[in-house]
């Protein structure tokens, strides 16, 4: 019986590929990718020429007993396009799969986004919450903030080029004006780490160019953010959620939530922003 290896890949720079990785790769009787030729760039690099088969999202179903069959008579090495796999990524499923037919699961540590941008942010390292990519939807945006505001844990996001300054405004909105760190391109040519607070993040990427992906690294709640929000706040978070369309009534109930205070109060001041 064979054993399925997560094998970590390079998130930009080739150099982090680890010698055990490309034995790994190498030894394997199947290599299962994300995208067989992003990763095919990866295997031509190091002269690895093991028989590679795709495993992403919308064909994990058809190939599951395909991979299951193959590790009946050999290794196989799971590969995201880059980073550590089964992490955003179809990978986990197969893992289950793998484990629930008794084969052995391990893996080749190395290169990880999330874990690399918040070695790095200057914010708390023992407790951290992943939670992934935020949802594309401004409402479920929104819903997903409101859910990890009280949590007192450092807060990692991932993040598209497309959406980073909406992104950014909905954490100032719903978070507040936390410290943040964001990372862009990480360990390739135009690698970046930008740190300070939302509202300056939001600033800064507005004149930006979009390019490259971001990890967003958040600063938890602490005891500072049980008090009343100050006007400016509470004006900035009005002025994204009329831009959201949505009725003043509706606004002053969300924000009354979150910002200790009074509907009415936000009510007005919203009719003053009119």
């Amino acid at each position: 019986m064979g054993t399925l290896y997560l094998v970590a890949t390079p998130i930009g720079n080739l150099e982090d590929m680890s010698p055990r990785a490309i034995r790994i790769l190498r030894e394997a009787s199947l290599i299962a990718a994300e995208d067989t030729r992003h990763t095919g760039i990866l295997l031509k690099h190091f002269d690895i020429e093991t028989p590679i088969t795709s495993y992403f999202e919308h064909n994990k179903l058809n190939k599951l007993d395909f991979i299951l069959e193959q590790l009946s008579t050999g290794d196989v090495a799971l590969v995201s396009d880059a980073g550590s796999p089964a992490i955003n990524d179809p990978g986990y499923e197969l893992v289950r799969a793998a484990l629930a037919s008794n084969y052995d699961v391990r893996p080749v540590p190395g290169p990880s986004a999330p874990i690399a941008a918040l070695t790095v942010s200057g914010l708390p390292t023992d407790s951290f919450l992943y939670l992934g990519y935020l949802p594309h939807k401004t409402s479920e945006r929104h819903k997903r903030l409101q859910e990890v505001e009280s949590q007192p844990y450092t807060l990692v996001f991932l993040e598209s080029p497309y959406r980073i300054v909406e992104a950014l405004e909905d954490i100032l909105s719903i978070l507040g004006n936390r410290r943040i760190c964001v990372g862009r391109e990480m360990t390739k040519m135009f690698e970046e780490y930008w740190r300070g607070d939302v509202n300056g993040a939001v600033e800064y990427f507005r004149s930006q160019p979009t390019r490259g992906e971001f990890t967003l690294v958040i600063e938890g709640m602490t005891t500072d953010d049980d008090e009343k929000w100050t006007v400016e706040r509470l004006q900035n978070a009005i002025e994204l959620e009329l831009r959201n369309e949505k009725s003043a009534k509706d606004i002053s109930v969300d924000l009354a939530k979150q910002s200790g205070w009074k509907k009415k109060e936000i009510y007005a001041l919203i009719n003053q922003n009119k």
